[in-house]
């Protein structure tokens, strides 16, 4: 969708008239619904001044087409500025021009981020050339016009306010292959850019361009295809085994020829592949050169698919992002918009009153979006009063919305090293529901220790990783977390704090979203928002305060004060069940994530002692050198 767009006659009259605001203001409520915050229109006044010089000295044809605030379709983002026309070899082209008003920036060791000064602090940003060149390559994937009718695409980014620095952050040698595909252009570099835009638009003959763009069908290009394709083939973690295929081909076959609007609704628990299905569906789906996009509400979730999927291909990560997506932006989608919608972790959609979340339910949301939407779902994962996404929820909308219904079920465990049965356990023990396991489990077939100190939790999974596996530490949020702005942007400070064992570690950072494969993550703990959805081969847990055993009642219950979960307990400090019930699936959450072995603390006396009646023998270790020893002799057995 285009918020404004002219020719670029019009703009510079628009501009001279100091009219140009007023109008791009006028277009934007009507489009969008709702008026532009005051710091949009500042930055309106103050860019377009300057992007009416470079247009005006460009020399460009007055039939040059200008389209300000374009929304990407199927994104929350808008490109600034499109100029589009003719080159001298009559070729259609189109320039994505980024602005910013940045006077200064900082560069960092991580590739094509920088920080800036953005809303009264200090933030991390991509490299506005970055920018550029990810909006630029999110049309070429999936715009069928640009596919079709052989529009060539160009992007750079135009800093006015920025005065260069010697030695200049933004041009440090980590992000000079970025500015070469995506030129970079500062407040002395006008002249530079009024070349670039007339070299490539010219010749004018624009305005059909921007019809073409805006309306192009939104499905992906032929290079998506194969190159989404091609991470697929040959990446172990993506393979399907066993039901896993027979239901992939069941959301392949009701997609098949879409002349109806359908919802599929595939339940199972931990370890039954519901994102091996999922990511493998996307791919398929791409592959029918349909218009579908992977939804998960779970950002850090969402981070690592990409970074699992793409693995060390930086560069191409732009492209896998596009077609991923969290809940929560489609609100406003046009009805049917999509072919498909893809719905992960769907037990964690939201209602209205969400966090950042603008609608009213997550689900309809979805269901309205869409032709077809899958939703992957495990109604004993929900873990917030606010998690609505239930089976029976999504098949009352999905009545509403005149969608036909399909259930899958899968039952296969393929976490935990197919220990169904210890699944089962902890299902038995933490009251959760009662299952024929209370005995105990296939011990040759999934590992689990119950430690008396978090320090030795910490020391096995440290040696793990040492020897080639992937483990981390996570923990229930029975502790604090410190604010970002109180000094706690990355994990500096040891939140998790367990004086009766000298125990201390961070939280994991508000910055690495890549915690859970990032070697600094083995530093800090993970909560249930950063693990949900993802599987390690061990884990560590610590169970906290949060969650007790009373021996009277013999029953597991929520301590409320402990929780420290300010949305995760709201309205529920007089109903201890819900909480509970909450707090328990939270704790089974974090315990499957391991798919060879799990090595637990447990601080409540009460609770842990509980746990060793259960387990009908003691397993203490104190050290590693002595877990060497307990090892040994398990793996004999």
């Amino acid at each position: 969708m285009i918020i404004y767009s002219s020719s670029a006659l019009e703009f510079r009259e628009k501009v001279d008239s100091n009219l140009l605001t007023i109008s791009i203001e006028e277009a934007f409520i009507k489009k969008m619904g709702m008026r532009p915050s005051r710091g949009e229109i500042r930055a309106w006044n103050n860019s377009m001044q300057f992007m009416e010089r470079v247009i005006r000295n460009s020399r460009i044809a007055d039939d040059c087409g200008i389209m300000i605030e374009y929304n990407i379709p199927a994104t929350s983002k808008r490109v600034d500025f499109i100029v589009t026309g003719q080159d001298d070899a009559g070729y259609n082209n189109f320039i994505i021009v980024e602005l910013k008003q940045w006077d200064s920036a900082k560069a960092t060791d991580r590739e094509d981020v920088v920080l800036a000064y953005v809303g009264g602090k200090e933030r991390e940003m991509t490299h506005p050339s970055y920018q550029a060149w990810s909006y630029r390559q999110q049309l070429e994937d999936m715009n069928e016009a640009i596919q079709s009718q052989n529009i060539h695409s160009y992007s750079c980014s135009y800093l006015h306010n920025y005065r260069t620095p010697q030695p200049d952050p933004l041009q440090s040698q980590q992000y000079h292959s970025i500015i070469k595909q995506s030129p970079l252009f500062l407040s002395e570099d006008t002249i530079k850019l009024q070349e670039f835009i007339h070299k490539h638009t010219g010749k004018g003959n624009g305005i059909n361009l921007l019809y073409l763009i805006e309306n192009g069908r939104i499905r992906p290009s032929k290079k998506l295809i194969e190159h989404i394709d091609g991470l697929f083939k040959g990446n172990s973690e993506f393979i399907l085994l066993d039901e896993q295929k027979i239901a992939y081909e069941s959301i392949m076959s009701e997609a098949k020829e879409i002349t109806s609007k359908k919802t599929l609704i595939v339940k199972g628990g931990p370890g039954t592949g519901k994102s091996v299905i999922s990511m493998n569906a996307l791919g398929g789906l791409l592959k029918k050169k349909l218009n579908v996009k992977f939804v998960a509400p779970n950002a850090s979730f969402r981070t690592a698919m990409v970074e699992t999927l793409v693995k060390q291909q930086t560069k191409n990560k732009s492209r896998a992002r596009g077609l991923f997506a969290g809940s929560g932006q489609f609100y406003n989608a046009p009805a049917d918009f999509f072919d498909v919608l893809i719905v992960d972790e769907a037990h964690r959609l939201k209602g209205k009153g969400a966090y950042m979340y603008q609608g009213v339910n997550q689900i309809e949301d979805i269901i309205k979006a869409s032709k077809v939407n899958v939703f992957f779902i495990d109604d004993n994962q929900r873990i917030r009063p606010d998690d609505i996404g239930t089976v029976e929820e999504i098949k009352r909308i999905a009545e509403m919305n005149h969608s036909q219904v399909f259930e899958y079920t899968l039952s296969a465990q393929f976490r935990c090293s197919g220990a169904e049965g210890f699944l089962n356990w902890i299902d038995h023990i933490f009251q959760i529901r009662e299952t024929g396991n209370f005995d105990g489990w296939d011990q040759d077939a999934f590992q689990f220790l119950l430690m008396d100190n978090p320090n030795s939790v910490y020391e096995l999974i440290k040696e793990k990783v040492s020897e080639g596996y992937k483990a981390r530490m996570l923990a229930g949020y029975a502790w604090e977390w410190t604010n970002a702005k109180a000094g706690n942007p990355n994990g500096e400070i040891e939140d998790v704090d367990i004086p009766e064992h000298d125990f201390k570690m961070p939280w994991n950072g508000r910055a690495l979203s890549t915690w859970a494969i990032d070697e600094r993550g083995l530093e800090q703990i993970g909560c249930v928002h950063t693990s949900q959805g993802l599987e390690f081969d061990y884990v560590g847990v610590i169970i906290g305060n949060d969650l007790k055993y009373d021996p009277q009642s013999m029953r597991i219950y929520a301590d409320y004060e402990e929780y420290k979960d300010k949305q995760g307990k709201k309205g529920l400090k007089k109903d201890n069940d819900q909480l509970t019930k909450l707090i328990k699936n939270i704790y089974k959450v974090l315990i499957s994530r391991g798919m060879k072995g799990c090595f637990l603390y447990c601080r409540n006396p009460e609770l842990r002692n509980y746990i060793i009646g259960q387990l009908g023998k003691v397993i203490l270790v104190e050290t590693t050198k002595e877990f060497k020893a307990i090892e040994s002799s398990y793996i004999k057995q």
